[in-house]
């Protein structure tokens, strides 16, 4: 069958979740036809990806968060400003009818839409009858026996009404989650593993003497280099994707400051003894794989979900801050890794040929 990817390119998550996924169905012979990415204007994809995916990339304006004046969390009023603005809403008729061309030259069998607002209204919009399938782990959100996403207020309604949107004109969805559960037949949501790629699937998971970290949005960047300048026993690596920052920074005491770089990261990611991230839901799921324990700090809603959600399963604390004091402490306790969780990553391939590959 011939796949078109669509793919929100804000963060790495649902990029690498492509990039797993096209492994996947060109090992059994499917082809990808086309990438398109909606990311904003600011933010560049990274380097590996453009590499792995091994196709040209159309890319396109798309809706984008905006952080508060500390640039640590998304500001819901400055993300609904910043996307309803004229220019912004000129940009998006531009970028839907670009998704529309697109589609038409390339006339895939499917569509595989990585959480992609443009695009699901795109199909709606213009009435493209091509079938979609939606895969995201936010689409758990909707679904009936998902807890997490209960009494969360306007924040919380106003994310679930976007991943109905996101939904729109998707004939199923593939929820990406921590553990196996029943799907919602009235939500169209089946409840699937993990993609990680092959990468971060291999090699050896060791217990270093460093604190590994992933930082989205580097307003954290100054609390990090202040703590580590009064700790400089501790050893801190972190990757961040400021634009101004050399390869490698090496800051106060022992922190190091690294550019994305997604072959380091991950042999750090195996080797480290504890893991601080904004609970993305890849990084995280990565990090579980390999047994690390992690303080999950997240930036936003969608990530107070996923971090609570994370907890749960056993991924380790939550925090509001780089508490890098109480992380240490409880490194000291050494949680065992749950291996239901490998097992059930180790499933996904089955999971996804079988739900993509029909008719």
């Amino acid at each position: 069958m011939r796949y078109l990817f669509v793919i929100q390119g804000e963060g790495r998550g649902h990029l690498t979740q492509a990039l797993s996924l096209a492994s996947m169905l060109r090992r059994h012979g499917h082809e990808i036809v086309g990438v398109l990415v909606g990311r904003s204007p600011e933010r560049r994809l990274p380097e590996f990806f453009v590499r792995k995916i091994g196709l040209p990339i159309t890319e396109f304006e798309a809706p984008q968060f905006a952080f508060d004046r500390s640039n640590r969390s998304v500001s819901l009023l400055r993300t609904l400003l910043c996307n309803l603005s004229p220019r912004r809403a000129r940009a998006f008729d531009r970028s839907m009818h670009l998704i529309r061309d697109r589609i038409r030259e390339l006339c895939p069998d499917r569509i595989v839409n990585f959480y992609e607002l443009l695009t699901s209204l795109t199909v709606r919009r213009f009435g493209i009858h091509i079938p979609m399938t939606g895969i995201a782990h936010q689409f758990l959100l909707n679904h009936s026996r998902y807890p997490f996403a209960r009494h969360t207020g306007i924040q919380g309604r106003l994310l679930r009404l976007h991943a109905r949107l996101t939904a729109c004109g998707c004939s199923e969805l593939l929820a990406l989650s921590f553990r196996p559960d029943e799907a919602d037949t009235r939500h169209h949501i089946r409840v699937v593993p993990p993609l990680l790629r092959r990468e971060a699937l291999s090699g050896v998971s060791s217990n270093g003497d460093f604190i590994l970290g992933y930082m989205v949005n580097n307003g954290f960047a100054r609390d990090l280099r202040s703590w580590c300048g009064n700790h400089p026993q501790c050893s801190v690596h972190v990757f961040w994707d400021h634009p101004l920052s050399p390869e490698t920074w090496h800051a106060e005491g022992r922190l190091v400051l690294h550019r994305l770089d997604d072959r380091l990261f991950l042999d750090m990611m195996r080797s480290c003894r504890g893991y601080v991230t904004t609970a993305g839901f890849e990084s995280v799921c990565e990090a579980m794989y390999h047994g690390k324990p992690m303080m999950l700090i997240p930036a936003h809603i969608e990530q107070r979900i996923n971090a609570a959600d994370a907890a749960a399963s056993g991924a380790g604390i939550t925090a509001d801050r780089f508490d890098l004091d109480r992380f240490n402490a409880f490194l000291a306790c050494r949680p065992q890794p749950d291996p239901g969780f490998r097992r059930w990553v180790d499933s996904a391939e089955g999971h996804f040929l079988q739900l993509l590959t029909r008719s």
